[in-house]
């Protein structure tokens, strides 16, 4: 029985994917990171500024994405980045408290 690895369900069509593959790992790391640290009070720089980086992380692997697995870590991804978001932004901002 031959095992799976994460290379080989991300790369269902047989050929490798590296650029989409590393985003969409990008994308899944920071968008549950921005979604926690926009919950926790005080925490909105980072998490605006680490859900901004996932939404175009996300964004940009969406855009050059070749298969389905793809697409659905960057879907997942992007929804908890634009989440922790767009919380973090009604808390105070990418600049809430530094500037002005």
């Amino acid at each position: 029985m031959a095992h799976m690895t994460l290379g080989s369900v991300f790369n269902s069509d047989g050929h490798p994917h590296p650029l989409p593959n590393t985003l969409a790992a990008i994308t899944a790391v920071l968008g549950p990171v921005a979604l926690i640290l926009s919950l926790w009070h005080g925490m909105h720089l980072p998490a605006s500024w680490i859900g901004l980086a996932g939404i175009v992380t996300g964004g940009w692997g969406q855009l050059i994405s070749a298969t389905t697995a793809e697409r659905f870590v960057l879907v997942i991804g992007l929804g908890a980045a634009a989440t922790g978001f767009y919380l973090a932004m009604a808390h105070g901002g990418l600049f809430g408290g530094v500037l002005g």
